[in-house]
Formats: C-alpha cells, sequence, structure tokens
C-alpha cells in the first residue's frame, strides 16, 4: 500500500524504517532520503510506526 503519493513510499518502507530504530514520520521518511510535502500521509505513517514499536516491545 502505498503511505505517501507525494513521494511513493509504501507502508513497508515506513515499517522498515520504525524497525531500524524510526520514532516519528520526519526521521521514517529522511532515512529513505524523502520529506512530507503536503502531510496528508503523516497520521497514517505515526500509526504505522507506533504499531511497529508496539510489537517490537
Amino acid at each position: 500500500m502505498v503511505v505517501c503519493v507525494c513521494n511513493a513510499i509504501r507502508e513497508r518502507d515506513v515499517r522498515e524504517a520504525a524497525r531500524a530504530g524510526c520514532c516519528d514520520p520526519l526521521k521514517a521518511y529522511a532515512s529513505l532520503g524523502r520529506r512530507p510535502r503536503c502531510g496528508q500521509c503523516l497520521p497514517f505513517a505515526r500509526e504505522l510506526i507506533a504499531s511497529e514499536r508496539a510489537i517490537a516491545a
């Protein structure tokens, strides 16, 4: 599933970034060499990161 249309970032990319230690969307996007543009994706990206962090805990 595409999380960020502006940057073509997929759900698996955000989840991998979260598993690598990124704790918020800005850090996750930066790890992918991107930054948020319109911001519509940030709430969903936050949910994905929280989900991954909960599984890891």
